[in-house]
């Protein structure tokens, strides 16, 4: 959605107002080239800055819309978590994010926002992000027994199990995974070029020779006068 000149310069003071609320607990504030105010906080301070933007009369983000995280695993603290906030009385959303590491927990807003508690859980799942003080931290769109976390960047695409339903135990069991057959390098050209990369290189395709051909030479005019049919007898 496109903000127009009152809504950008809104947004500008709402940046201004949060670093000046909470100045210690604020690293930076940005307005994106989409029009999104980004708020990047220290990680202990989660609890603090999102009951001071639920709470405060001038911001009232009284929704959590989303909690998610990014995965960059060249980085030392990997994973960047989003919440998305959103104000219904000022009609504003705010993204704040903080970054954490595989092993350091990040602190539940579940007393902040009662939708924090799936949303824990799902980025838990998915990602393999702590959570403190969460109330009941436990994987929610896959299964108990589940290997690893999915939506990581170094998650094998394949997975580490697959499962199928075993007539004779009358039950669905878990195996390793096995490849019907082993990943291949795919050019993605077309049968023809792919055949011309490989073994007909330098002697073109089929037809080709009909393309650098001479075009046939126009046939000659007659000379001197051509009577007509009608001038016969």
């Amino acid at each position: 959605m496109t903000l127009n000149t009152e809504q950008v310069e809104a947004l500008g003071e709402l940046a201004a107002h949060i670093g000046a609320l909470l100045p210690d607990d604020v690293l930076e504030t940005t307005i994106t080239r989409t029009q999104e105010l980004v708020v990047r906080i220290k990680r202990d301070s989660v609890v603090a800055v999102l009951t001071a933007l639920r709470d405060d009369p001038h911001t009232q983000f009284s929704q959590l819309v989303e909690l998610t995280a990014v995965d960059w695993p060249e980085e030392a603290e990997r994973f960047e978590v989003v919440y998305m906030l959103l104000s219904m009385k000022n009609n504003q959303r705010v993204r704040v994010s903080l970054s954490t590491d595989e092993n350091t927990p990040v602190a539940s807003v579940t007393g902040v926002y009662g939708a924090a508690g799936w949303f824990e859980r799902e980025v838990w799942d998915m990602f393999g992000v702590l959570f403190s003080d969460h109330p009941d931290l436990r994987r929610i769109l896959s299964d108990y027994g589940f290997q690893g976390h999915p939506l990581r960047k170094d998650f094998p695409l394949t997975g580490h199990v697959e499962l199928r339903y075993d007539e004779d135990q009358k039950r669905v069991v878990y195996e390793p995974v096995r490849l019907v057959q082993n990943f291949r390098s795919f050019d993605f050209l077309s049968p023809w070029e792919g055949m011309t990369n490989q073994w007909l290189v330098g002697k073109g395709l089929p037809g080709d020779e009909k393309a650098n051909a001479p075009a046939p030479a126009a046939a000659p005019v007659p000379a001197g006068p051509v009577s007509s049919p009608e001038g016969k007898k």
